[in-house]
């Protein structure tokens, strides 16, 4: 069954090809839901390729500002890959080549996000789970969450950049505690470590990241753009950066529209309306 394309009080859907990825815009902000509670929102080959498109829509949507990743119902942000499904989805060399040019294609989608992701998380955040909200810029998490990288309990390896994100955020040691043990890390102990931003009650969650979007949406669109760029520059090797991508940056916002707002804003004591131009 496909979300189809509705308009009201609860926002507008993306239509898809399955009803187990959910892209809702409402007041600005898009929703993205991973809608398989049965299997604890693990994640299968249909849901990639919707999440691709919804990806892909927001991002070209100017009424946008934020988008959230979420899992449907209280036991799970995602559990991991759905495994279940690989007898039929791999079986074969062109299946697993197949499978695996959808995982890439995913992986540029996300790289082509110029708009804030937050990943709110509770419950299971496991293997790709984990590296889905590794994806995103944020990762405000319930008290219950529990992360892990169970793939040494599977026989399976996980994938290089997979490893890469874990190692940038808390170091090769603890990467390798995560690894190697495969045991599951509370949110507490995932914040004390830096892999995740912020830690609160489950009841309060929702809540909490629709204060941060709401933060994040009141401020300038082509500032918040280009702070993410500059972080991903700063986070290469130095002979890698991009320093006339940098320096364009800044001479466009001192050119935009949103400049002059913010400006004009600040002399005449009032709040500024940006529009991201």
């Amino acid at each position: 069954m496909a979300v189809s394309q509705t308009t009201g009080s609860k926002g507008s859907f993306v239509e898809l090809e399955t009803d187990q990825m959910i892209g809702e815009k409402r007041d600005g902000v898009g929703w993205i839901t991973f809608n398989n509670p049965a299997r604890r929102n693990a994640v299968n080959l249909a849901m990639r390729i919707a999440l691709i498109k919804i990806l892909k829509q927001f991002e070209s949507d100017p009424e946008i500002r934020v988008m959230v990743l979420r899992g449907a119902g209280d036991k799970a942000f995602v559990s991991g890959s759905d495994i279940s499904e690989f007898k039929d989805k791999r079986a074969t060399p062109e299946q697993a080549q197949e499978y695996q040019k959808i995982g890439t294609e995913l992986d540029l989608s996300f790289e082509a996000t110029s708009k804030p992701l937050i990943a709110m998380i509770q419950g299971m955040c496991l293997g790709n789970g984990l590296g889905t909200a590794l994806k995103c810029d944020l990762r405000i998490a319930s008290d219950d969450a529990l992360f892990g990288i169970p793939a040494a309990r599977l026989g399976l390896v996980y994938n290089f950049p997979g490893v890469k994100r874990v190692v940038d955020l808390v170091g090769p040691s603890r990467t390798m505690e995560m690894i190697f043990t495969a045991r599951r890390f509370t949110a507490q102990e995932a914040k004390d470590i830096g892999l995740i931003n912020e830690v609160v009650p489950f009841a309060m969650l929702e809540t909490r990241v629709r204060e941060i979007c709401a933060l994040i949406a009141e401020n300038a669109p082509i500032s918040v753009k280009a702070g993410k760029l500059m972080v991903k520059e700063a986070m290469k090797e130095v002979a890698d950066q991009n320093m006339a991508l940098c320096e364009s940056l800044i001479k466009d916002g001192f050119a935009s529209e949103d400049f002059r707002e913010g400006r004009t804003a600040f002399m005449e004591k009032r709040k500024p309306v940006f529009r991201g131009r």
